[in-house]
């Protein structure tokens, strides 16, 4: 994918991620999110912090401590997503 496919993709991804990470209740942690999805649409094979914050350009540990710290209000805000698209029964 070239620079301007990328720019698209990111641009879409800001309303999905004004979805997701709205559960989280600090604006930092939001924008982190933000910012960690954005490392992974990024075209590189590995996807550790510390490579993934060189190339988006923060320091790894904010990476870090967003993806220790921060998850599970937006899984339960994935699940939330995910029934309402395939409507599972049990």
């Amino acid at each position: 994918m070239d620079k301007r496919g990328i720019k698209r993709v990111w641009a879409e991804l800001d309303g999905y991620v004004g979805d997701v990470f709205a559960s989280l209740p600090r604006r930092d942690q939001r924008d982190k999110g933000g910012l960690y999805l954005r490392g992974l649409t990024l075209d590189r094979r590995w996807k550790s912090m510390q490579p993934m914050g060189d190339r988006i350009g923060i320091d790894h540990q904010q990476l870090q401590q967003f993806v220790s710290s921060s998850l599970r209000p937006v899984e339960r805000r994935l699940a939330a997503r995910a029934v309402e698209v395939i409507s599972p029964e049990a």
